[in-house]
């Protein structure tokens, strides 16, 4: 059997596509364009955060032992020895008997061990009355709470997200060192395809795929490129096939099964591309070719957009994050249980369109319906797939399910 036949299972296929990624090389970026980056080199710090102990609270910084007893019938009073704002700092050392008002974030004075909430207490005449005890660092923020000199603070491959960029800020990173984003081609094929906004005759049908897979290559960090549809003439689709090859990451969809146009895989044997497998013991997506040339990863994804995008998601996303260097590059798959039953014939594994809920602590499953993998809108209701193994034959309502979390991201 010749790679461009070989049937491969779904763990298969992806350890075959994975096997063939070599990481991308490093970039330095602005910290306004690292969203989504993934780091090359780890973040270290070089000084704490925060850098000195400051307050939690706008409040009254005192020693904790002079509230002793303070209650709100009996309230004990400090004298105010003068204020400090964020942004400042108060240069004396905190004496028994007094306080200092004090904002958010500000310097807590040397000696002071706790600030006591303006809501507690009182102003009058240049004293605070307390209306309760204060404990011992109470409302402090201790220096180096955050982030310790020294500490890793961002690991290598850590996908970069809203909250890193407040951490990287507060290390005074103006920028990072990250992976690079692959170049990535896209192309439709057939002749029976058409763009939105064009005429379209009967027996044609709209381009779908091609925005579906464009859509999804940005959500995950890589440049596509859209090179429009290759139609069934063979010189036609190599030279724009050949094309795509000058990208890190060549995406074409439909083409690849065995009808009398299926053009691809010959395109891709003619153009030298080392023909990894052909198909996938799978349901959406038997028909998919993978293979490789100069380092360069060829996917040949199948024509239906519901097999396009589960596809896409099993085989193109994991790719394309380690591309970037990313650790974590596989959608999360949970445990839920099923609320209909299903069935469906051995030998191939099958990932439905789902629906979860959350009930009680508890998921809850049901399919979007109609399973047919022309259906685009089943997989727009989506939030999950429910993963139906090679050999399992049939789920009754009840039981539980594995479901991998399509929209993560986005719940």
């Amino acid at each position: 059997m010749i790679a461009r036949d070989l049937t491969v299972s779904v763990t298969d296929a992806l350890k075959i596509v994975l096997d063939n990624v070599t990481p991308l090389g490093p970039e330095d970026v602005s910290i306004l364009d690292l969203p989504g980056r993934v780091l090359f080199d780890p973040i270290i710090a070089d000084h704490m955060v925060p850098p000195w102990n400051n307050s939690a609270m706008d409040g009254y910084a005192m020693i904790a032992a002079d509230s002793k007893g303070s209650s709100r019938n009996s309230p004990l009073r400090l004298r105010i020895a003068g204020e400090v704002q964020a942004g400042s700092v108060w240069q004396a050392a905190m004496e028994n008997g007094t306080a200092v008002r004090i904002m958010t974030g500000a310097p807590i004075p040397a000696n002071a061990d706790c600030v006591i909430p303006i809501e507690d207490t009182e102003e009058d005449g240049g004293y605070v009355a307390l209306f309760r005890e204060v404990s011992p660092f109470e409302n402090y923020r201790f220096a180096g709470e955050s982030i310790k000199k020294g500490d890793v603070v961002l690991n290598r491959g850590e996908r970069l997200g809203s909250a890193h960029m407040g951490t990287l800020a507060s290390l005074n990173c103006g920028g990072a060192r990250v992976y690079a984003r692959p170049r990535v081609s896209i192309i439709a094929t057939g002749n029976e395809v058409v763009e939105p906004g064009q005429n379209i005759a009967d027996g044609q049908i709209r381009n779908i795929n091609a925005y579906t897979l464009m859509a999804e290559a940005k959500k995950y960090g890589a440049l596509p490129s859209y090179l429009g549809i290759a139609r069934d003439i063979y010189e036609d689709s190599r030279k724009l096939f050949e094309k795509a090859l000058d990208a890190d990451v060549v995406i074409s969809t439909g083409g690849v099964s065995m009808g009398k146009y299926d053009l691809v895989r010959d395109v891709y044997a003619d153009l030298g591309i080392d023909i990894k497998f052909g198909w996938v013991k799978v349901k959406p997506g038997r028909p998919l070719t993978f293979g490789t040339k100069a380092g360069k990863l060829v996917f040949g994804l199948p024509g239906n957009p519901v097999s396009t995008l589960t596809s896409f998601i099993q085989f193109v996303r994991p790719a394309l994050l380690s591309l970037m260097g990313a650790r974590r590059i596989h959608k999360p798959v949970v445990n839920a249980i099923l609320l209909e039953n299903i069935a469906k014939p051995p030998g191939k594994a099958h990932y439905l369109r789902g629906r979860f809920t959350i009930k009680d602590n508890n998921l809850y499953v049901t399919t979007t319906g109609n399973q047919n993998s022309s259906i685009i809108r089943s997989m727009s209701d989506a939030n999950c797939l429910i993963i139906m193994p090679e050999e399992t034959t049939d789920v009754r309502s009840g039981e539980q399910v594995r479901i991998q979390l399509i929209h993560h991201e986005e719940i």
